[in-house]
């Protein structure tokens, strides 16, 4: 079993096939992404009882949506990462509540605060995400570590190259955003980008007051 800033990466046959399953799909940005997502997210659960292995197969696919096997999909890009996500764990007979943990983890990972309230493998792996994407809670976690892991899995100009995913990611299905904080992403980069405003539908619905 390997170890990086002290996290023992499991060394399971669900987990090495998810590694390879995920590796085969995305490139180096998101791959490298994925596995600092678990690491940031573990060294946030150091106090918390929870499963490694869930907590992995939920960092490595949560951003699974954004790769070019989704371009066509129209629902949001957590969900198709979450259902993958689903499909492998129901393919390797990984029970239901285990699998919905999961599921739920991936469809909540952009959705701020609520999956803090829930349980640990949701609540961390959106906060890996945050540590890496947002730098939210790396307070917490000592230089050392963090040189450890980006020595493991490096985020060269990761800034511009996470956004330019999440815009190639979502740009064909702009409706998504409603409501989640993509919608800043295409606000920015896609010209002409409208986004769907609350109030309107409130007000434009077909009850008559």
């Amino acid at each position: 079993m390997s170890s990086i800033a002290g996290i023992e990466i499991p060394d399971s046959k669900l987990v090495l096939e998810a590694t390879e399953l995920v590796r085969d799909v995305t490139d180096d940005l998101i791959y490298h992404h994925s596995r600092r997502v678990f690491l940031f997210g573990s060294l946030n659960g150091k106090e918390l009882e929870y499963e490694p292995e869930l907590l992995y197969v939920g960092a490595l696919f949560h951003d699974l949506g954004l790769t070019g096997g989704y371009r066509e999909s129209q629902q949001r890009f957590e969900i198709d990462g979450a259902d993958a996500a689903a499909d492998f764990l129901r393919s390797h007979s990984i029970g239901a509540a285990e699998t919905q943990l999961v599921w739920t983890a991936i469809a909540l990972h952009t959705t701020p605060e609520v999956p803090a309230h829930m349980a640990p493998e949701i609540a961390l792996v959106t906060a890996g995400v945050e540590a890496d994407v947002l730098g939210l809670g790396l307070d917490r976690i000592s230089a050392a570590e963090r040189a450890a892991i980006v020595a493991a899995h490096p985020r060269p100009d990761f800034k511009n190259q996470i956004l330019h995913a999440f815009t190639e990611g979502i740009k064909h299905r702009p409706a998504t955003t409603f409501g989640n904080v993509k919608a800043d992403v295409l606000d920015r980069f896609v010209p002409g980008f409208e986004r769907t405003n609350f109030v309107d539908i409130i007000l434009g619905s077909s009850w008559p007051e």
